[in-house]
């Protein structure tokens, strides 16, 4: 069984691959042009490698009165109805992704939505939000347009995430699965970070990431060593704006110590345990030698109570110390002194 691999704006994604960082715009932008090319702008600049917008067609995905999220201040429909990209709006800005060399990658909220993105060739991989995971009919038709899918888990069963799983593999098409608790924010205790090397190891063809809703970076630093491939972190230019995302967004500051904080995990990440050059170094004087505690003549036995261990390490390791009692000495050998293995017979 091979692992899925996809690319997505020039980098190809997967289990061997370096974390893939997605900054989520959501709608903080308030459908402000200026605000979302800003946004693409400060995550390039804090080493992001896709920027990620949303594509809401309100009358084809909800109806007028679904009940209010806590993350917004009005009925959901009505803040998209004033505040969602236009298709015009997004093909500029993806456009603008292009000239600053970031990838931009949409979240489709209907067929009719994914077909607009499609047909105007905007982005690699739809990204489907955690609403949409058990939405079969959805995913199928989305699915026949061929491009890979990251799917979010939120809200969502064990059972219904094996559902999803099989369902998705039955479709034919690469996609990733993305750990993630829909709440706004989230409290730590249901984060289940846990569940990602468990979905590591019962899915291990599949590419697992998170997405993370947390006011900060510690769950997404810790993702990572627990082995995400993926994170999709929610972004705001400034804390102290509004923002219906804002209470689960971090700034462009933090997305920058965030990059940062998750390539030194990768660095660190490594398992092989041997000495490194600049350990050697230390090594030399750190270590301890078989030192005389006692002055020893020559042609004497050399007993235990005439030896003991000090600093530096470029003697007889002081582990051999059992291998020296008992010996002969060949010289006179002072006291305070690092012994050598041609001192004695």
């Amino acid at each position: 069984m091979h692992p899925i691999e996809f690319s997505c704006g020039g980098k190809t994604v997967g289990r061997e691959r370096q974390v893939y960082i997605i900054a989520e715009a959501c709608d903080n932008h308030f459908g402000s042009m200026p605000l979302a090319k800003e946004m693409i702008l400060q995550a390039k600049i804090a080493g992001a490698d896709a920027v990620k917008f949303q594509h809401h067609l309100p009358d084809v995905e909800m109806l007028s009165d679904v009940p209010m999220s806590d993350n917004f201040k009005e009925p959901l429909y009505d803040f998209l109805k004033k505040n969602a990209l236009t298709l015009d709006q997004h093909c500029e800005l993806c456009a603008f992704c292009r000239s600053v060399d970031i990838a931009y990658m949409c979240t489709p909220f209907s067929y009719k939505a994914a077909e607009e993105l499609r047909d105007h060739n905007l982005g690699d991989v739809f990204k489907i939000g955690s609403g949409e995971f058990q939405d079969f009919p959805s995913l199928e038709i989305i699915a026949s347009i061929g491009r890979p899918m990251i799917l979010s888990c939120g809200m969502s069963t064990e059972e219904e995430i094996e559902e999803t799983v099989y369902f998705m593999k039955g479709l034919g098409i690469p996609f990733a699965l993305l750990n993630c608790t829909s709440e706004y924010p989230p409290k730590y205790e249901n984060m289940r970070l846990k569940n990602i090397p468990y979905l590591m190891e019962k899915y291990p063809d599949l590419i697992i990431g998170h997405s993370d809703h947390t006011p900060d970076n510690y769950t997404a630093y810790a993702a990572v060593a627990l082995g995400a491939k993926i994170i999709e972190k929610h972004i705001i230019l400034d804390k102290r704006m509004p923002g219906p995302d804002q209470s689960v967004s971090i700034d462009t500051e933090s997305l920058k110590e965030m990059v940062d904080g998750i390539k030194k995990i990768e660095k660190a990440l490594t398992c092989e345990k041997k000495v490194t050059v600049d350990e050697g170094r230390i090594r030399e004087w750190a270590y301890r030698s078989v030192v005389t505690e006692n002055p020893i003549k020559r042609g004497g036995t050399i007993k235990r109570d005439d030896l003991t261990t000090k600093r530096p390490g470029y003697g007889i390791p002081a582990k051999k110390i059992g291998s020296v009692v008992g010996k002969k000495a060949l010289r006179d050998i002072a006291c305070n002194e690092i012994i050598k293995w041609s001192d004695f017979e």
